[in-house]
């Protein structure tokens, strides 16, 4: 078996953004680690479930220090997803674990979960929902995080669907919360629905979607300038999908139009392929999960619509978002438009104009600003 600390020091993000303050593995997945250890080393083959693992140290750390197989993992991200395929295919761990989706095939019976905590409390609710709802009653979940991202209320949410919630002693700036004694559960409260009130659109969110069902304040304010987004557009992309909220919309407003929504987030796709459903848009909008539109051909697209994000995974970093640039002027036709909508303070018309094409400002409000990039007849990327 390969030693836990060589194996750390070969994890890399990829395809995720790398960068000298980025890291594959952390304080917080180390003691994840040793808190859970005894327990890992008891629960058997099957029986351990790793939960938004974020580029394979949690699932391949217990693997190579409990030599177990048969560990059942779900990420929400697709990077994380395949970050983790690229380290165990280096370690040779590849048939140590197997991929699935948030319910009861990745928890039934489980034992033990090692879960890295996410920041939206809703997404924590929907994924303690599901733990206490399938895996085994003597269940023991570990969650942890780095300090300066966990909250009180994480113990409150955790406490709705476990009887025991309690920290562990800190170290490096992390902490663990360890819950026990799953509750019984009801009917369960993912995916939300809400209408929104002046809209004629209704939104699907599973927990770990952005906003939730609520329309973000950005996004409102880039559907103002819905009608003139390039109104000839046959095939559209809304990049970094969320809820669905913009490729639902666009294919409400033009009948025409044929729309791809792409995600990295499992909830994010989910999320929008029930929104497109009971809009009664699924026939036009098609719903990937995809990285930054890798999947996509070349100058397939006449419209994209994109309201970045500026963190990659819990730390502020603009590498997403230049990512998401680059592959829209890879995608777009010439004279097709990408429209953006991000923090005025960002300033990313700059790196636009590099990466698609002449860009111009269309609104400014007291927090965001909406752009509009047109790609040229030459090929302007970098």
């Amino acid at each position: 078996m390969v030693e836990v600390e060589e194996l750390f020091g070969r994890l890399r993000r990829y395809p995720d953004v790398e960068a000298v303050n980025l890291y594959a593995v952390d304080a917080a997945d180390r003691l994840l680690l040793d808190v859970a250890a005894d327990s890992l080393a008891a629960a058997g083959d099957g029986r351990v479930a790793v939960i938004d693992d974020g580029y394979g140290a949690l699932t391949l750390g217990t693997v190579a220090a409990h030599d177990l197989h048969g560990v059942r993992v779900h990420q929400d991200l697709l990077t994380g997803e395949l970050a983790l395929a690229n380290n165990a295919r280096a370690a040779g761990l590849t048939d140590r674990y197997g991929v699935h989706e948030l319910g009861r095939g990745l928890l039934e019976d489980v034992r033990v979960v090692l879960w890295r905590l996410p920041r939206a409390l809703s997404g924590l609710a929907e994924t303690a929902d599901a733990i206490a709802r399938f895996a085994a009653p003597d269940v023991e979940v570990f969650a942890g995080g780095r300090d300066k991202y966990l909250t009180p209320a994480m113990n409150e949410v955790l406490a709705e669907s476990f009887g025991s919630v309690r920290a562990s002693r800190g170290r490096q700036k992390s902490r663990i919360l360890l819950a026990t004694e799953p509750k019984p559960v009801g009917e369960p409260r993912f995916p939300m629905r809400n209408k929104l009130d002046d809209r004629e659109l209704e939104v699907v969110a599973h927990g770990a979607a952005f906003s939730g069902p609520r329309l973000d304040i950005g996004t409102r304010f880039l559907l103002d300038y819905l009608k003139r987004m390039k109104p000839d557009a046959r095939d559209a992309i809304d990049l970094g999908c969320g809820t669905g909220i913009l490729a639902v919309a666009l294919a409400q407003s033009r009948p025409g139009i044929r729309v791809t929504a792409t995600d990295q987030s499992a909830a994010a796709v989910a999320s929008t392929r029930a929104t497109a459903e009971l809009n009664a848009v699924a026939d036009r909008v098609t719903v990937l999960r995809d990285d930054a539109m890798s999947g996509a051909p070349d100058n397939s697209a006449d419209l994209v619509l994109c309201n970045p994000p500026f963190h990659v995974g819990a730390a502020v970093h603009t590498g997403s978002a230049i990512k998401m640039f680059q592959q829209a002027g890879r995608v777009l036709r010439p004279g097709g438009e990408l429209w953006t909508v991000y923090n005025t303070h960002l300033n990313y018309r700059g790196v636009m104009e590099r990466m698609v094409g002449k860009t111009d400002v269309m609104g400014r409000n007291r927090k965001f600003t909406v752009t509009r990039s047109v790609r040229g007849l030459h090929d302007v990327r970098e």
